[in-house]
């Protein structure tokens, strides 16, 4: 027996147990990890105009623990999912079995509009649409900003290489050409130990001059071909 789709739903929103041989592919890859995520997007006129607010209203304590699974789902593996048994779900709350079963059980359940889905690990695990939405753009998110900084720190490095070209006597027409200081900086990560200091440091350069030159890099500004 597996868990199947949203169709499959009890009358609370919970999964419930039928035989299935296909699954939805959950997007996000189980490796992801967001460990700076300390803030959620969460959208207050979606959340006011939502049917689970409209059903948490008549029973405060299923919304209650409705929403911690959303909370809790955020650091789960793969980010957004919850586990699909009842022992880890209780644990994840911190409350008894007997506890969660019998808020499952209800009409309304904390696992409304969660389905399960087929993660890339293989386990199959829990998944609802909005925190899926929410943890999707947050990875978009990390991922810009992770890009940004990257690109940050790799002009900081060449503009700082740019300096001891010239201090190891190198022309201005070199430290200029973007090409060639970049093509420098990346041999230097390849064959550089340790950090970039001087004299030690002037030794890699007059290395990566040589293999400039045997490559032709020098006297240009971009590659040919």
């Amino acid at each position: 027996m597996r868990f199947a789709g949203p169709e499959h739903m009890d009358a609370g929103g919970a999964p419930r147990l039928v035989d299935t041989g296909g699954l939805e592919v959950y997007p996000i890859a189980s490796t992801e990890r967001l460990d700076s995520h300390y803030f959620v997007q969460f959208n207050h006129a979606r959340y006011d105009r939502s049917n689970f607010r409209k059903k948490a209203y008549r029973d405060p304590e299923v919304g209650f623990f409705g929403m911690e699974l959303f909370w809790k789902a955020h650091g789960e593996t793969p980010l957004g999912t919850l586990p699909a048994d009842d022992d880890s779900l209780a644990f994840l709350l911190g409350v008894p079995l007997e506890k969660w079963i019998s808020l499952k059980q209800r009409t309304f359940s904390p696992l409304y509009n969660w389905h399960p889905v087929q993660c890339d690990n293989g386990e199959i695990r829990l998944a609802h649409p909005v925190v899926q939405e929410v943890m999707t753009a947050a990875l978009h998110g990390h991922q810009e900003h992770k890009a940004s900084n990257e690109s940050k720190a790799v002009d900081a490095r060449r503009r700082r290489l740019v300096g001891v070209l010239r201090e190891c006597g190198c022309g201005p027409d070199l430290c200029k050409d973007e090409y060639a200081v970049g093509w420098l900086d990346d041999w230097l990560l390849e064959h550089h130990n340790g950090q970039r200091r001087m004299p030690q440091f002037q030794h890699s350069i007059a290395r990566a001059l040589k293999a400039a030159a045997a490559e032709s890099v020098l006297g240009r500004s971009r590659p040919s071909g």
